[in-house]
């Protein structure tokens, strides 16, 4: 049990890493540099004049321009990268199966990205990100929840 554990955690560890990477760093390397290159006071500054703070504004947007904008890719992907998320949080960390413990954990996480790209400009804070992204984690603790009663009575009944 104690290594089933081990192992999911190291899961969890490289899924937070993979979803780092593909959020944060997402452009090249070369790209990157650049942009850090270019950090100024009045670069951080523009990341707060481009962020979007009103909620539901970039969805609305999105689904009104749903065959334009990579509104599919955008809505659903910031949706399906955190599922994962919620799965694999509280299977490697039984703390974390308290809900009040998991969403501040996720809210955390999520917030902290945000966070960074906002004064990074590696990416453009956005609060529906944030919404979208802790909606999906919640999908993940719920599966995950399902698949433990499942567990358990599969249990019982053999």
């Amino acid at each position: 049990m104690k290594k089933e554990g081990n192992r999911l955690q190291m899961i969890f560890v490289l899924y937070v890493l993979i979803i780092i990477r593909l959020i944060v760093f997402k452009y090249p390397y070369s790209e990157l540099k650049e942009i850090a290159d270019s950090w100024q006071k009045n670069v951080i500054l523009e990341g707060l004049d481009t962020a979007n703070f009103t909620p539901f504004k970039t969805i609305r947007m999105y689904i009104r321009y749903y065959d334009r904008l990579n509104s599919f890719e955008n809505l659903f992907g910031n949706i399906l990268i955190f599922i994962p998320y919620g799965y694999l949080l509280p299977a490697a960390f039984r703390k974390y199966r308290n809900f009040l413990l998991f969403f501040s954990g996720t809210f955390l996480f999520v917030t902290g990205i945000e966070v960074f790209q906002l004064f990074s400009a590696f990416g453009a804070f956005d609060v529906d990100d944030f919404i979208l992204n802790c909606f999906g984690s919640c999908i993940g603790y719920v599966l995950f929840w399902a698949a433990e009663k499942w567990r358990s009575h599969k249990k019982q009944v053999y």
